[in-house]
């Protein structure tokens, strides 16, 4: 199958619905690769109480699953396959799917995301969303009074640990080398807090709990003693690699691999625009992703009228 359309947008986020949105009122009948992980990080959220418009809770699944039925109410077509070739050499851009379906664009909205790295254990994915989370200011609010763990030992990791002591008890940042990678002044600011522990030379090895987090086991890497510590939610902080593996080396990347924009949503190649967690390390949440979503979206709209 192959496509022919004024805009193509790639990505199944917060950014890339919304993308979706403005360039479906816009009447330029955009076409959305998905991808196979449709919805993107909200689908391991579980309660987002920070999204506008929500009085009460709301799953992250579920609001994925409304901001997708907006689109197809808008008309918007969307294939559940992500993109693995793309040539931005010249326009209009031709874009190749991993089931061989094939599109070209005039205008391009890339908004894959970014996915947090992860410690590869079997018990972190099982309680993923349920006291394992990848971000503070996302699920922090739920663990008021509570006692929580932070793995990493970055500028990340400190900022999440900091955030936490806003609601946790305790914070205890466990990492894996002697030394902090942080800098030095949020090393500081993080020692200087008395809610805040450091665990160094240790690593998680398991996360404890059957529906929900209790607790983690801890190993001296050292030593290799093993301890059991009690906490009701863990968090890890050891970073987030943006999807860009499809572009090849096409576009401007930072020295982290984060799509580099204008402040306007447009990137290095013209006619090319990158929205959502693509292109922000920095804030990560939904509603900036969806705000970024609809800046791409009218800067493609000026764009396109600016060629006709």
């Amino acid at each position: 199958m192959a496509y022919s359309k004024k805009v193509v947008i790639v990505g199944s986020g917060a950014a890339a619905y919304t993308a979706a949105i403005y360039a479906a009122r816009a009447n330029l009948d955009p076409l959305v690769f998905g991808g196979v992980a449709m919805g993107g990080q909200l689908m391991i959220t579980s309660e987002v109480e920070n999204f506008p418009g929500f009085p009460e809770p709301i799953q992250g699944p579920e609001l994925m699953e409304r901001m997708r039925k907006q689109c197809e109410r808008l008309l918007v077509r969307i294939i559940a396959e992500p993109v693995t070739k793309a040539d931005l050499s010249r326009r209009p851009f031709r874009l190749a799917s991993s089931e061989g379906t094939e599109a070209s664009a005039e205008a391009l909205i890339i908004a894959t995301g970014a996915n947090a790295k992860w410690l590869g254990l079997p018990s972190e994915k099982k309680l993923m969303g349920h006291g394992v989370s990848a971000c503070a200011t996302c699920d922090g609010f739920f663990f008021k009074g509570k006692e929580v763990l932070v793995v990493g030992g970055g500028d990340t990791a400190m900022e999440e640990g900091l955030f936490l002591t806003k609601f946790a008890s305790k914070v205890t940042i466990v990492h894996r080398r002697a030394q902090l990678r942080a800098s030095r002044i949020m090393q500081d600011r993080a020692l200087k807090n008395p809610k805040v522990s450091m665990l160094l030379d240790s690593a998680v090895t398991e996360v404890l709990g059957d529906d929900h987090v209790v607790g983690a086991k801890v190993k001296n890497l050292k030593t290799g003693a093993e301890a059991q510590l009690r906490c009701d939610g863990l968090f890890v902080a050891i970073g987030h690699a943006p999807t860009t593996d499809f572009l090849a080396g096409q576009l401007r990347l930072d020295a982290n691999g984060y799509i580099v924009t204008d402040g306007h949503a447009r990137t290095s190649v013209e006619g090319v625009f990158a929205a959502g967690d693509v292109m922000d390390s920095r804030y990560r949440q939904a509603i900036t992703a969806a705000g970024a979503g609809c800046m791409a979206a009218l800067e493609a709209e000026r764009f396109l009228a600016g060629h006709e």
